[in-house]
């Protein structure tokens, strides 16, 4: 027999939540209301957080009815209800937005990444839209224990009083909570080295930088270029100690590291004179190719490049470019897989824009032509109403389940998921059968 889906869940004017006593839980591709499939539904994820999209009603299924319906008001509550969010843990990746009607909504949301959410009364808790993509446990939030950092971030400080760099991340593990910034001092894992404080993009949803009008960004980008010995001085113990030691140039406190490429390659070109161990990795745009070619010269191990869509009309509605253009970055995908390093996408996602016809039948050809290693399923950060218009998203797409099955039946060389890995473990064992597969 099948199983019935689960309730809507909404919130009252002070954030209190329920589920509905007979309405049905809604999801949205682009801006259609959809019902969400059995197999895109699963129970809340550890270390997932629920949350209120303000002044906005939920939307949901009335099978009495048999239609969509806008809910404003529930029984038993006073004044009017709010959507109700899920915002998921590391290495999920969504499959519905939160249906909800955008019309009524008076601000631009928060830069959070929205999933759909509801109550399954069988199995008696919150369940997502949504796939898991990666296997790897090392980011969940257990394992980051403020009480234990606290005196590790005020021991290095006070052994490299001089070291911006350190000093930055310093912050970012303390304020901003960045894991990746706490197994800088944990030296655990992977690390991030931001370098840059200049972007040549223009991000739609840039989380470190956004003009005044628009949505606040999480956090203040670095202000300085640190030199290579500040790097080196951090990298090289985290590559000769760490386990399972990773450090990432192009993190979320800074622009664009290939603006700082000669700083970079120099840094990089020490560290692999200093040690074999380790794995060294590079997020960036990939606007310029020759620079990238001056980092594969410079050794560095693996490339991430981020990429909203594989459409050039909307790839540049998102990261509204500066100086190059699209055809750069397929350009610079190309150079490093040619040049044997372990070639992935930050592919930021967004249900009925990345599963859209078009986009999926795109994406098959981009994927065949360039041979990328990798797709890093990232959920867009964004309000979803801002993203929609921007990128014109006229309908539902195929379903983002339905368009990871497809890919890997087609590519099963192409790998799903969300971290990135050190070099033992770029191409684990099984990885050509499915998702996730862990690798760390």
């Amino acid at each position: 027999m099948k199983r019935p889906l689960p309730k809507l869940v909404y919130a009252d004017a002070q954030g209190q939540i329920y589920d509905h006593p007979f309405l049905t839980m809604a999801g949205m591709s682009g801006p259609e209301a959809v019902l969400p499939e059995q197999i895109e539904l699963i129970p809340l994820p550890e270390g997932s957080r629920l949350f209120t999209i303000p002044g906005t009603p939920p939307i949901a299924w009335d099978n009495r009815a048999k239609r969509f319906t806008t809910v404003e008001k529930a029984p038993g509550i006073r004044g009017k209800l709010q959507a109700v969010s899920a915002f998921m843990a590391p290495g999920f990746a969504r499959t519905l937005l939160p249906a909800c009607d955008y019309s009524k909504k008076q601000v631009l949301l928060p830069l959070w990444s929205y999933t759909a959410v509801g109550w399954d009364e069988a199995q008696d808790c919150f369940v997502v839209a949504a796939t898991r993509v990666d296997s790897n446990t090392n980011w969940n939030p257990e394992n980051y224990d403020d009480r234990l950092l606290d005196p590790l971030v005020r021991q290095r400080l006070a052994e490299q009083p001089d070291n911006r760099l350190l000093e930055q991340l310093a912050r970012c593990a303390i304020d901003y909570h960045c894991f990746a910034a706490k197994n800088l001092f944990f030296r655990r894992w992977e690390a991030p080295l931001p370098t840059s404080p200049v972007c040549n993009s223009a991000c739609l949803g840039c989380i470190s930088l956004q003009a005044s009008e628009c949505c606040p960004s999480n956090h203040d980008r670095i202000s300085f270029v640190p030199t290579p010995e500040e790097i080196i001085e951090l990298a090289l113990p985290h590559l000769e100690q760490a386990e399972q030691a990773i450090v990432s140039y192009g993190q979320g406190c800074e622009g664009d590291p290939i603006m700082q490429a000669p700083t970079i390659a120099e840094a990089t070109r020490r560290l692999k004179a200093a040690t074999s161990r380790g794995t060294i990795n590079f997020n960036s745009n990939g606007s310029l190719p020759e620079r990238i070619e001056e980092l594969c010269d410079a050794g560095m191990d693996s490339f991430r490049f981020s990429l909203n869509s594989v459409l050039e009309e909307r790839y540049n509605a998102y990261y509204r470019p500066k100086g190059y253009s699209f055809s750069n970055v397929i350009r610079s995908l190309k150079i490093s897989k040619q040049a044997g390093r372990f070639t992935m996408v930050n592919y930021l996602i967004s249900p009925g824009v990345t599963d859209a016809p078009e986009e999926v039948a795109a994406l098959k050809r981009f994927v065949d032509d360039t041979g990328v290693d990798m797709l890093q399923l990232r959920n867009l950060s964004i309000d979803p109403d801002l993203y929609n218009r921007a990128m014109q998203a006229n309908g539902r797409g195929i379903g983002m389940h339905r368009l990871l099955t497809e890919l890997k039946q087609e590519f099963p060389q192409l790998q799903f998921g969300y971290y990135n890995r050190t070099r033992e473990n770029f191409f684990p064992p099984g990885f050509e059968k499915g998702w996730p597969i862990s690798g760390s």
